[in-house]
């Protein structure tokens, strides 16, 4: 697999892609600007359409679950939304917190930072903000937020110890988390492993869920729970490109399993603001 600076050109790459494409074409295939590739990135996506607050213009159908049902947000709330793309997430928060919250979503692609900072002009939001950057080194200060909330996004980021490290330190201490993601019970083939557009997917760069919640905990979170649980399941059709029959028939009959789950976290009301181990901030 690549190293952390090849991904994250790989991700910025296919996301800006998809940034310049509609909820639909990415639900027909993969096909961006520039040409066709092999995975449906709308694999994972959760039916947005009833919910307050939704604009079709910000949804281009990538989450792999709805963090803001489970994240307990209040009128008057400044909520970050990591990964924030379009602005889809953003947008519903916003319709939670109202006039007098906050929300500010951080992404690292240009496109999209573009896209939504057009969407949030159109529809004349003017206490929804989008920051261009990384999750491992968020462009905002320390004890910043009441709630923080993502949607597939932190299985992308290489450094997940610290995408979870930053995460608590732009909370607020007492403020906590809800994250929609992927991850893996069991080992996926070396062939899925390998494969970049499988990474940009969601797919090859999510660990296993009982790693995935201990670096949480390591991280200085508390109160950790799966809120909810789906499987996923990767049609043979894409897995084909990676896998020989041989090797699909092992995959389909090993116990390995790809799950969409939300988890919440709170930071202790008595903390510093730093993770443990992260050092002053």
């Amino acid at each position: 697999m690549n190293n952390a600076e090849e991904l994250k050109k790989i991700v910025k790459e296919k996301y800006g892609e998809i940034a310049l494409q509609s909820k639909e074409q990415n639900e027909a295939s993969c096909c961006g600007a520039t040409g066709c590739c092999t995975v449906d990135y709308a694999i994972f996506a959760d039916n947005y359409t009833q919910l307050e607050g939704y604009n079709p213009d910000a949804d281009l159908g990538l989450g792999c679950g709805v963090p803001t049902e489970f994240a307990q947000l209040k009128p008057g709330d400044v909520v970050i939304d990591l990964g924030s793309g379009a602005g889809n997430d953003c947008f519903v928060a916003r319709a939670i917190v109202g006039e007098t919250g906050k929300v500010l979503g951080v992404d690292m692609t240009e496109a999209m930072i573009s896209k939504a900072r057009d969407n949030a002009e159109k529809l004349g939001f003017h206490n929804v903000e989008f920051r261009q950057g990384e999750i491992e080194d968020l462009p905002i200060a320390a004890n910043r937020a009441d709630v923080v909330i993502s949607n597939c996004v932190l299985n992308l980021v290489p450094d997940k110890r610290k995408a979870f490290a930053e995460t608590y330190r732009v909370l607020k201490p007492g403020g906590h988390f809800s994250i929609s993601d992927v991850v893996l019970v069991g080992e996926l083939p070396a062939g899925l492993v390998k494969a970049s557009e499988l990474y940009a997917g969601c797919v090859s760069g999510a660990i296993q869920k009982e790693e995935y919640l201990q670096i949480i905990r390591e991280t200085g979170f508390e109160n950790v729970v799966v809120q909810k649980e789906k499987a996923i399941q990767v049609p043979d059709e894409i897995l084909r490109d990676y896998l020989d029959e041989a090797g699909l028939r092992a995959f389909r009959e090993s116990n390995t399993g790809i799950y969409s789950i939300t988890v919440y976290g709170d930071k202790p009301a008595s903390s510093a603001c730093c993770a443990p181990g992260a050092g002053c901030c």
